[in-house]
């Protein structure tokens, strides 16, 4: 089992998105990357610092981190710098954080070639940061599984990239 951590906005979605997938043995929505030691939600949301973000447990012999990635990147603006969708704030910037550096070559080739196309593409570099995990620190219990428990809860990933439309 491996474990990477990824920011995409709003870490409701990001979970139930990651969720549908073989090879995701299981997610945790938390607070990652700031400077306040166990913050709460409401933290969070007046400046800490930390990024919504989902813990990601997969089996790398199922489904591999590049693929995971490439999954990431299907959900988020990665030129958007602390928005995605209509939320805005430090809280909602895009990230991939990683806590083993052998995964780091990994990742940056993904994320390197991608954002050479975008340059080339529009000019514009990537706002995603790239960082190891510095701390993380699980949400409170009503927002794990979130949609799953308010089906009609807003979400900024498109209904059609879900298995089964089901919230």
């Amino acid at each position: 089992m491996k474990t990477i951590y990824l920011a995409g906005g709003c870490f409701w979605g990001v979970q139930k998105y990651f969720d549908q997938f073989e090879g995701v043995l299981g997610t945790e929505v938390g607070y990652a990357n700031g400077e306040k030691e166990n913050p709460s939600y409401y933290d969070v949301c007046h400046s800490s610092g930390h990024a919504e973000t989902v813990r990601i447990d997969y089996d790398e012999n199922i489904i591999s981190l590049t693929e995971l990635l490439k999954k990431y990147f299907l959900i988020i603006d990665p030129l958007s710098y602390n928005r995605q969708g209509a939320d805005w704030g430090i809280q909602y910037r895009t990230g991939i954080y990683y806590t083993d550096p052998a995964d780091l070559p990994e990742i940056s080739a993904y994320y390197n070639e991608l954002e050479q196309e975008e340059i080339r593409r529009s000019g514009e570099p990537f706002a995603v940061e790239l960082l190891p995990l510095s701390n993380y620190y699980p949400a409170e219990e009503p927002h794990q599984k979130y949609l799953d428990k308010n089906p009609g809860g807003y979400c900024h990933i498109p209904k059609r990239l879900f298995a089964g439309n089901n919230f």
